[in-house]
């Protein structure tokens, strides 16, 4: 019988010459060490995810990554990088890392409030927790997903964020990614975010880049939500180059009455896979995925979610709203699995699109997976041009068709991301947003003059 041995693409072979060279310096104990040689051995077995894979069938990453670029090291704060932390408006315990290292001198740890500790991943890593691998793995929905087994080789920093049983926190735990933007590079990091029982917080990642170079991003944070917990998540991914590629995951396990919210800003940065895995954990728990992907140019944004109901009376919601113009691509593929004995699972559903021009194009592919006879979950997407009654309504009164578009797209936009808790982050979302949408408005003034 012949042996089929698979080709390496250069990129693969590269990635394999990366991690034997790099194993050894980093860091983690020998459990640490174990898991990432499994999570390269998976992916070795696999490759770099390509179309012939269901789940990633839309975003083609074997071809995107023709050369896998170097990986990054712990860069020195720039002028670039203080001037993009200065221009963030945002306030609450900054965390920071740049090129996926953690800078304490850049970040916030004289105003860590009381029940919260805060490290950097790296140092976890060193640590004797019994508990780490089995946090640092997720939910098992996830571990075969050769993107995140590649950040599993290959996480370098993050920051690892513990916040005690009842304590509430009044302003946002932040934590910014930046690229620094000098030279092309790959960046691999993950954050952990372990929260109490009874704790309440707000946790905002913002993903950006101090410079013009194009970068390769594999990021992804844990969260574990004790019970009765509330925790808000947003992530904010702009400001990178076009040719940047990213895969950002969410891992999530959600205790007992617990509710977990995240919310994904996309807009302005390259091509970007972002992949959610949720695994209920307690019963009574409530969780919603929703996010915006503002779209232009040949930019790409792939939101990939599974959502795993494994106990009775779980709450999951599911809305995500894309606008997408030039000859850019959105894709929403969503599954939403209930086990044999989790009845009374409520589940919703939805991808919204509006497409500006002929060359924009929009993939859904939702699924239900239910197994459970005493449900309620339903799913639906839709694909269309901005309404042109709205249109009409707005320009009979005055307004230039430009600047109605921009309020329709604002309002369909909003839907989303009026879900966030946090006042000050809703409003940076959607200044975000304005900003999007004014950029546009001016370009389509310039192109009718």
């Amino acid at each position: 019988m012949a042996i089929v041995t698979p080709l390496k693409t250069a990129a693969e072979q590269q990635l394999a010459q990366q991690y034997a060279d790099a194993k050894a310096e980093l860091p983690g104990g020998p459990a640490v060490r174990k898991l990432r040689e499994d999570a390269f051995a998976g992916f070795e077995a696999k490759g770099l995810p390509h179309r012939r894979l269901e789940s990633w069938r839309y975003t083609d990453l074997r071809t995107l990554l023709r050369e896998a670029r170097p990986l990054a090291e712990a860069s020195k704060a720039t002028d670039a990088v203080k001037a993009r932390l200065a221009a963030l408006k945002l306030d609450g315990l900054r965390l920071v890392l740049v090129d996926g290292a953690f800078a304490a001198e850049l970040s916030d740890l004289d105003g860590i409030p009381e029940g919260v500790s805060v490290q950097s991943l790296a140092d976890a890593l060193i640590s004797a927790r019994e508990d780490l691998t089995r946090i640092l793995s997720g939910p098992s929905v996830g571990a075969d997903d050769t993107g995140l087994m590649l950040n599993t080789a290959l996480m370098r920093d993050g920051v690892f964020v513990e916040i005690a049983a009842g304590v509430e926190l009044e302003k946002p735990v932040v934590i910014v990614s930046l690229a620094s933007g000098a030279e092309e590079r790959a960046v691999f990091h993950r954050s952990v975010v372990l929260a109490g029982a009874q704790s309440k917080a707000a946790v905002v990642e913002v993903s950006e880049a101090a410079g013009d170079a194009a970068q390769q991003i594999n990021g992804a944070i844990v969260f574990e939500t004790g019970e009765g917990s509330e925790i808000q998540h947003v992530r904010l991914v702009s400001r990178q180059a076009a040719a940047s590629v990213q895969v950002q995951s969410l891992l999530a396990t959600i205790g007992a009455q617990a509710k977990f919210d995240s919310f994904a800003l996309v807009c302005d940065a390259g091509t970007v896979r972002q992949q959610h895995f949720v695994r209920y954990a307690g019963e009574h728990s409530e969780m919603g995925l929703r996010g915006v992907n503002l779209l232009g140019g040949s930019e790409h944004s792939d939101v990939t979610l599974i959502v795993d109901h494994e106990v009775p009376h779980g709450t999951s919601r599911e809305l995500f709203k894309s606008i997408i113009g030039g000859e850019a691509t959105g894709v929403f593929q969503g599954k939403v699995i209930v086990r044999p004995h989790a009845q009374k699972t409520d589940g919703g559903m939805k991808s919204n699109a509006l497409l500006l021009n002929e060359g924009a194009s929009m993939f859904n592919k939702p699924e239900l997976e239910i197994f459970a006879d005493d449900v309620v979950c339903g799913h639906g997407a839709t694909v269309a041009q901005i309404d042109g009654d709205q249109l009409f309504y707005l320009m009979a009164r005055g307004l230039p068709r430009p600047q109605a578009e921009a309020l329709v797209l604002q309002a369909f936009a909003g839907e989303a991301a009026e879900f966030i808790a946090d006042e000050s982050v809703r409003a940076l979302v959607m200044s975000k947003v304005e900003a999007w949408l004014a950029t546009r408005e001016a370009n389509s003034q310039v192109s009718t003059v």
